[in-house]
């Protein structure tokens, strides 16, 4: 059994987990080569009794698109993400999860995890059927480690397009997934320095 990654990006509409909701994700199934397996996409209903933040409100208002995109057809979370768990054991490898920054994606996933299925996202080794089985990899720590890059400029804004597979960052949940996804690949393949 192979590794994969699962390379997420997640929109929301606050920056607390619970207090505010995920209104949508995109993953790209990542070969331990960096070859793209599969994607999963999904809209999510907001939480019940949870609110919004109004600076992030301001930054949907003034991008109609991806707002759109992050809230039309939204379904149940709970369903969502027994859909989503259902998805990555489809690939019978040793799912990690990767985001840039992990620090951002991965408390969203945990919250949602830990309240719709009474798991988390990092969960330690007495869990036989943990559905990641390895810490989360940060795919922003690794441009600055691959690169020698300092970390707080590893930024969409400053990465050459072709390392983003020539994606346009449009808080498009699967769309900034896709170039992650891209990144994570080229970092894969880029020998070190």
């Amino acid at each position: 059994m192979g590794y994969l990654y699962i390379v997420t990006d997640c929109e929301f509409d606050g920056p607390v987990p619970g207090t505010h909701s995920m209104l949508s994700f995109g993953s790209v199934a990542l070969s331990e080569t960096g070859e793209t397996l599969g994607e999963f996409e999904a809209v999510l209903e907001r939480l019940d009794g949870a609110t919004t933040d109004p600076v992030c409100m301001a930054f949907w208002k003034k991008n109609p698109e991806a707002w759109e995109a992050a809230t039309e057809n939204a379904q149940p979370a709970a369903h969502v993400i027994d859909h989503f768990i259902e998805w990555i054991r489809s690939f019978q490898a040793e799912p990690i999860f990767a985001a840039h920054p992990v620090a951002l994606d991965g408390p969203w996933f945990d919250y949602y995890l830990k309240r719709f299925t009474g798991r988390a996202l990092l969960e330690g080794p007495w869990v036989a059927d943990r559905l990641f089985r390895h810490a989360p990899l940060c795919i922003m720590s690794m441009v600055a480690g691959k690169t020698g890059r300092a970390h707080w400029t590893c930024d969409v804004e400053n990465y050459p397009p072709e390392w983003l597979g020539y994606i346009e960052h449009t808080h498009r949940a699967i769309d900034d997934a896709r170039g992650y996804a891209n990144l994570l690949s080229f970092l894969i393949n880029t020998p070190s320095s």
